[in-house]
């Protein structure tokens, strides 16, 4: 086998992401569908900062009592004005007495949830144009108005 390289985490940013009041769709084919508003947020990188403009949302679908699928999409405004637009697809599981939990905005210890993401993102930044190039990984916990996360670069 050739002399391929391990991948190593490079801490990328902390996020802390306001969210609105979920909107329930109900119970479809594929699980229930919520989508939740993203409102607001702070970002703290090496060196950087941004901010989550409003207008974004987390769609969500709860596929059983477990599991949920996320796919967030959003635009960070950094300190220096360069816009970027993220997508970040997550799983959440837990027990489902957790989830329920989650579910009716409780507050849960996040090590009793597993929460892990792999965002990416797109920009029109010259200088930035490098984070359109590389693979994302991250961790969050859901907390009933926001929802922190880690982000890092697989080196």
């Amino acid at each position: 086998m050739t002399n391929l390289p391990t991948p190593q985490l490079n801490f990328f940013a902390d996020l802390s992401v306001q969210v609105g009041t979920p909107q329930e769709v109900g119970q479809t084919v594929h699980g229930l569908r919520r989508l939740i508003p993203i409102v607001a947020g702070t970002v703290q990188g090496q060196g950087w900062t941004a901010r989550v403009l409003p207008g974004g949302a987390d769609f969500q679908l709860l596929v059983n009592d477990r599991m949920a699928e996320l796919d967030a999409r959003y635009v960070l405004e950094t300190d220096g004005g360069d816009l970027i637009y993220v997508q970040n697809r997550a799983i959440r599981t837990a027990s489902p007495e957790v989830m329920a939990q989650l579910v009716r905005g409780e507050v849960v210890d996040p090590q009793s949830v597993y929460f892990r993401c792999s965002p990416s993102f797109e920009t029109a930044s010259k200088s930035l144009a490098w984070i359109s190039e590389r693979f994302f990984i991250g961790t969050g916990a859901r907390h009933p108005d926001k929802v922190v996360m880690r982000f890092f670069e697989v080196a």
